[in-house]
């Protein structure tokens, strides 16, 4: 009796924890995976969102903007170098997502800006977000707050074992077009 409450509570335990760790969401034909935040130090204005979004439709769709709680305004941001400068931008009109492909939003890149933030985003939390597409409509996602240390332990490396992706540190970047 006692290894089948065991085991009974080892798959209840592991079912949970799978619950936790896999947060991937689907509207129509997208698919959102793995939505997470940049944790933030006391009184920061702005943090980045990023996750995958994979649209497995016959066509494209647009994620065009969003809405959070936690900050007076969500944009869709690009970060680009432009004469050895890091430049980063609004995207006023959203950032496509192409019919049968996939755009991965990550630091350094495309990215969900959080503007006005309301408080500190701490490793660990779970912030709410709706996520608005121009044909999809919209969803409500949790993003996963993560310090900059777990972002590089999560992010990909290259073949040499450097990170593709820069850091994204939004006080030292040029905003606008």
């Amino acid at each position: 009796m006692k290894n089948i409450v065991f085991t009974l509570t080892a798959a209840l335990l592991g079912f949970t924890a799978t619950a936790v760790v896999a947060h991937d969401y689907k509207l129509g034909s997208l698919e959102i995976a793995h939505p997470y935040a940049r944790a933030t130090p006391p009184n920061a204005p702005v943090s980045g969102g990023y996750m995958i979004i994979r649209n497995t439709g016959d066509e494209a769709d647009r994620l065009i903007g969003g809405e959070a709680g936690f900050a007076k305004k969500v944009e869709i941001h690009e970060m680009s170098m432009e004469n050895d400068v890091m430049k980063m931008r609004e995207l006023p009109g959203g950032l496509e997502i192409p019919a049968g492909g996939e755009v991965e939003l990550k630091p350094g890149g495309f990215h969900v800006m959080f503007i006005g933030l309301d408080g500190q985003l701490k490793d660990g939390e779970a912030r709410p977000v709706t996520l608005i597409f121009e044909k999809a409509g919209s969803i409500d996602v949790d993003f996963h707050v993560q310090t900059i240390q777990r972002m590089k332990q999560n992010m990909p490396k290259d073949g040499h074992g450097n990170m593709e992706h820069g850091e994204m540190d939004h006080s030292k970047m040029k905003h606008g077009g």
